[in-house]
């Protein structure tokens, strides 16, 4: 079973913290969550790189870096589970000839993570 949420978030923000577009009330969110068995790591991204290349390549015509986050120090989790989901989104990348950096210790305190930096028309990341 696969769920996506595409609803909006709502913080209420401490008296004088919102600031412009920066510190707001309600905002969609642009970031997704795989939670999957080890086994199915590697078809799982597959998927979404195959989505996100029809959408935002073949459709949109945008280019985009990939960044793949390890462990941070305050993670949870053992080693083992850590070093093999890792693994397995490095292998995913480089079967599927992405390029990628590292981007060490940034990855979330339950998993690896990557993260996609989108370029616009002007070739800024957004």
């Amino acid at each position: 079973m696969k769920v996506a949420d595409f609803g909006v978030l709502h913080r209420n923000e401490l008296s004088g913290a919102l600031s412009g577009l920066t510190r707001v009330r309600r905002f969609q969110q642009d970031d997704a969550h795989i939670f999957c068995t080890l086994d199915q790591i590697g078809e799982e991204i597959a998927d979404c790189f195959d989505f996100m290349n029809t959408v935002y390549a073949d459709l949109f015509g945008f280019t985009y870096e990939v960044k793949l986050a390890t462990r941070p120090d305050d993670s949870i989790g053992s080693d083992e589970v850590w070093e093999r989901a890792e693994k397995q989104l490095k292998d995913t990348l480089e079967q599927m000839q992405l390029p990628y950096s590292l981007k060490e210790g940034d990855g979330a305190f339950y998993g690896p993570k990557i993260d996609i930096e989108i370029k616009d028309a002007l070739g800024r990341a957004i």
